[in-house]
């Protein structure tokens, strides 16, 4: 065996997508200094479920982590999949954050994966498991991911801080991912969505429904919300609710917007004593910011809303070496940093041009070509 070369970075940012282009690339990494500076320094507790995560779907892989954290080596593995997998995250980032690497780790693996994750189902910081099920899915089957074999199960709701929440994920192995050319955002046709309430009364659900119906009703007449109050185990360890909108379009484009309000949490950084604190809005302004965001994120324009794009540039690269034309709204932070990575690793770079007349952006790519060396061929 020769020599494992190790790619030399540096710092905490983009650190879950570069584990994840690491792996598909198989290009083992050092990263040093992380979070070095800081006062609690190293690698956070969900970055390490994050490893653990990997060490999990992934078989031969080397992680070692100094004592401190602050400097990292990994070696990829074979990305085996598998069934009757579970992970317990950990409770300082929700299950969204884990589920977007997995899926497209799914994609690439040995066998179809299919694993139970248990932790926060629903926290604003990360997509929820509702949008992932309503929007995030539907991006994969654009690349030619088969609808059989891919689903998101939620089998308890769980909140912050204590999650107790649980899905269900599988995912489907591809030979390779297929290119898009998908420019037409289409118009908006109907709005769909999602409510839960967990250890609260309905009544928050009611709020946000009425709230965010009273925005859309006014623009078009397709508009439902579901419900979903769930109590005893199904409601998780802490009380909450939340809502997840997503705006359908006639040329198959899902745009979503969601938020989680935890009634537990304790923010990390508050040092107020209680009767300081500032009182939480009604749940009828959640549904009402929600709903705007919603709006804001149609009116920008382009294929996916902003949170999907680093998923998007993601999957155009790792295509087949085929070229991928996508339209979409402003570049967000998120998508700019999964560029640079893309570039990175997998030697691909976009040709980026805005376009003033929508004030969208058309970016364009030649796939990778990775294909699934780990997939058995039938």
């Amino acid at each position: 065996m020769g020599k494992t070369n190790y790619k030399q970075l540096k710092g905490s940012q983009s650190f879950r997508q570069r584990l994840l282009l690491s792996t598909l690339s198989r290009k083992a990494i050092t990263i040093k200094e992380i979070r070095a500076d800081e006062t609690i320094p190293g690698l956070r507790t969900h970055e390490m479920s994050l490893l653990r995560l990997f060490e999990t779907v992934c078989d031969d892989g080397v992680v070692e982590v100094n004592e401190t954290g602050t400097q990292l080596k990994y070696k990829p593995g074979t990305i085996m999949g598998g069934k009757n997998l579970v992970h317990n995250c950990a409770l300082s980032r929700s299950i969204g954050y884990y589920v977007e690497p997995l899926l497209v780790l799914g994609l690439f693996a040995k066998k179809p994966l299919s694993i139970r994750l248990k932790g926060i189902t629903n926290d604003p910081r990360d997509p929820s498991v509702d949008t992932i099920r309503s929007t995030t899915l539907h991006i994969l089957k654009r690349f030619g991911v088969p609808s059989e074999g891919l689903e998101l199960k939620i089998e308890a709701r769980g909140v912050a801080p204590n999650g107790g929440g649980e899905v269900l994920l599988t995912v489907p192995n591809v030979p390779k991912l297929t290119s898009v050319e998908w420019m037409d955002e289409g118009m908006v046709k109907r709005i769909r969505g999602q409510t839960f309430s967990a250890k609260v009364s309905v009544d928050f659900e009611h709020s946000m429904r009425y709230a965010a119906r009273g925005i859309f009703n006014n623009l078009l007449p397709d508009v439902h919300i579901f419900q979903s109050h769930v109590s005893g185990l199904e409601a998780g360890k802490s009380p909450g609710y939340g809502i997840s909108l997503v705006a359908e379009t006639n040329s198959g484009c899902y745009i979503s917007a969601d938020t989680t309000v935890s009634l537990g949490r304790i923010e990390e950084t508050e040092e107020l004593d209680a009767e300081e604190k500032p009182e939480r809005k009604p749940a009828a302004d959640t549904g009402d910011e929600v709903a705007s965001w919603l709006l804001q994120e149609v009116e920008k324009g382009g294929v996916v809303d902003s949170t999907h794009q680093g998923l998007l540039f993601t999957l155009c690269a790792l295509c087949q070496q085929d070229v991928s034309k996508v339209r979409v709204g402003t570049l967000a932070p998120y998508a700019v940093e999964t560029l640079r990575n893309i570039k990175e690793f997998l030697e691909v770079t976009f040709d980026i041009k805005p376009d003033p007349s929508t004030g969208t952006v058309i970016l364009t790519c030649v796939g990778s070509g990775l294909p699934n060396l780990n997939r058995k061929l039938s």
